[in-house]
């Protein structure tokens, strides 16, 4: 009878600690992510573990039964599935493989493993399903990042010069064409400081939403290059999928303005920049960088075209790129120098001032003209630098000429519209004055209309807080800029230099003589003094005398000269 319940109670012992080890091992199955199917094929125990029912809407009474679970599989992966569920056929022990469940969302890491005994057969089945849709989510992710332009589903960058590198593998192999454009918004920087850079982006976005909808990923691929630039790759273009067709498209989408989620609309216009593989370039990068070049080309022609890329293109682009990169050379080393072009009163012919100009010779000696290279200067972001020297240089050796020959006279100097507008101009040009010791009334800096146009009272603003100081403002090349004579009677200004073009046809045309004299007048009543510029034949000096013009510059007179040379004339004048 002791022995009987000495037995019973050792029975109990150990169902209380299966019951606690299975408590266990429920406990933590059912934290984890995962599913546990254990089933041994000799006793036919079957046992599920975990989130089952989380996957599943029924009840594994036989093994068997799994087969129901293949119909929530995603088609494309049920073969798999079916293939770890009965591993012994293939002898192996042990398996993995992912499933898409049919909701498109869930997916399941499916290991598999098979127990065998001594004479191979299966004692003991686990499977174990682990949830990864957070991993296979962040993969896709990152995969699409990878490949694509989150704002536009457009491809990326490099992404899409992989696959034009395919197109042309491809086109190389069945003698085919592939016609690369390269589009560009035209004038996408107002829409950026006018309304914002989140508008800007929609708009951004609602243009490459538009060009991703023209594109197949077989005979049209697209790209969101950088910023406001696209490129699309047609192979074989012909019929519907022509460039000519594509830019019809495109014409007929910017017809009506975009509308934005704030109610208000923007009206848009392209540059496209045409190239093809074999005629321009066999290379991808080379194939967008040819339609790029174009593309630049016609937004230097006015822009809102197409223009297609032929070696005459090519030649310049590259005479354009030797141009820029020998300038930037130019600056770093400091090879200008400059020039001064004396001004006179034009009732006593006595020396008002001078203009300094820069000047450039290359390496060879050729004499570069300001007019060739200040643009570009402006373009490719070194004209602060080369105005900041000017500026420097031309004080500078002012106050040489002061302090030796003891003459009153003006400084003029050009500042670029781009100089002018940096933050700091008006505390970098006082803290000039400064270093030098000049008289900032003895200074004056001169602005081309082109100040104007963009940001009127900001540069009004500016402009008076130099004449606070003392220096003095001229508006160089009055009448073929701005050209709104309303605007002089609140304009923080001194000087009024008449431009060049004017003063050419002063004497035989008499509409020019109508126009120069109002002008004269009416600067003169608003408290400006006004300059002729170009002045080159007594005719012309004595036409602008007789209209009072104040000041007289041009080769008739005085041309450029060095420093050594203008030491000479300021030596004569003592």
């Amino acid at each position: 009878m002791d022995d009987l319940r000495y037995q019973i109670d050792m029975l109990t012992a150990m169902n209380k600690t299966y019951v606690a080890n299975e408590k266990i091992y429920k406990i933590i199955c059912e934290a984890s992510n995962k599913v546990f199917i254990y089933f041994s094929p000799e006793s036919g125990l079957l046992k599920t573990f975990g989130h089952w029912n989380d996957y599943y809407d029924f009840i594994l009474n036989d093994y068997s039964d799994l087969l129901r679970a293949l119909d929530l599989v995603d088609e494309e992966y049920r073969e798999r599935v079916r293939d770890a569920f009965f591993l012994e056929k293939t002898g192996k022990s042990s398996d993995s493989t992912l499933i898409l469940l049919r909701d498109k969302k869930t997916y399941l890491k499916l290991d598999a493993n098979i127990y065998y005994d001594g004479a191979g057969k299966v004692r003991e089945k686990l499977l174990t399903f682990t949830d990864v849709s957070k991993e296979e989510k962040l993969k896709k992710d990152l995969s699409y990042m990878a490949y694509y332009d989150l704002m536009t589903n457009l491809f990326n960058r490099n992404y899409y010069v992989q696959r034009l590198g395919e197109f042309i593998e491809k086109a190389s192999a069945e003698k085919a064409v592939i016609s690369v454009l390269m589009i560009n918004i035209d004038d996408f920087h107002k829409i950026n400081d006018s309304m914002g850079i989140i508008i800007g982006d929609e708009v951004i976005q609602a243009f490459g939403l538009f060009l991703n909808s023209l594109t197949d990923n077989d005979s049209i691929i697209g790209a969101r290059f950088d910023g406001d630039i696209y490129s699309l790759a047609i192979f074989d273009p012909v019929g519907t999928k022509s460039v000519e067709s594509v830019y019809e498209e495109i014409k007929e989408f910017l017809k009506d303005p975009i509308k934005l989620t704030n109610g208000s609309e923007v009206t848009l216009t392209v540059s496209i920049g045409v190239a093809e593989y074999p005629e321009a370039a066999d290379m991808a990068l080379e194939l967008c960088n040819c339609a790029e070049v174009v593309m630049v080309r016609v937004k230097e022609n006015g822009k809102n075209n197409i223009g297609y890329y032929d070696s005459k293109v090519l030649e310049e682009f590259k005479e354009a790129v030797n141009f820029e990169n020998k300038l930037k050379d130019a600056v770093k080393e400091g090879a200008f120098h400059l020039n001064y072009q004396p001004q006179y009163y034009s009732d006593t012919n006595e020396l008002r001032g001078v203009e300094a100009l820069i000047r450039w010779k290359d390496e060879t000696g050729k004499f570069i003209s300001p007019a060739a290279f200040i643009p570009i200067a402006e373009r490719i972001g070194v004209i602060v630098p080369l105005g900041d020297w000017v500026l420097e240089e031309s004080i500078r050796t002012y106050m040489d000429w002061k302090l030796r020959y003891g003459i009153d006279m003006i400084l003029s100097v050009n500042i670029s519209s781009i100089q002018f507008r940096q933050h700091d101009f008006v505390n970098k040009i006082i803290n000039t004055l400064y270093k030098y010791d000049m008289n900032p009334e003895d200074l004056e800096i001169e602005l081309t209309e082109s100040v104007l146009i963009d940001e009127y009272y900001n540069v009004c603003e500016k402009m008076e807080e130099l004449r606070d100081f003392g220096i003095r403002i001229s508006i160089d090349d009055f009448g073929t800029g701005y050209s709104s004579l309303s605007y002089l009677k609140k304009l923080p200004a001194d000087t009024i230099k008449i431009d060049k073009s004017f003063i050419d046809t002063l004497n035989n045309d008499r509409s020019t003589g109508i126009i120069v004299s109002s002008i004269i007048n009416m600067s003169q009543d608003l408290g400006f003094k006004t300059v002729a510029e170009g002045v080159e034949t007594d005719e012309q000096l004595r036409a602008l005398k007789d209209m009072s013009c104040d000041l007289i510059q041009g080769y008739f007179l005085g041309r450029p000269i060095d420093k050594e040379a203008m030491d000479e004339l300021l030596l004569r004048m003592i």
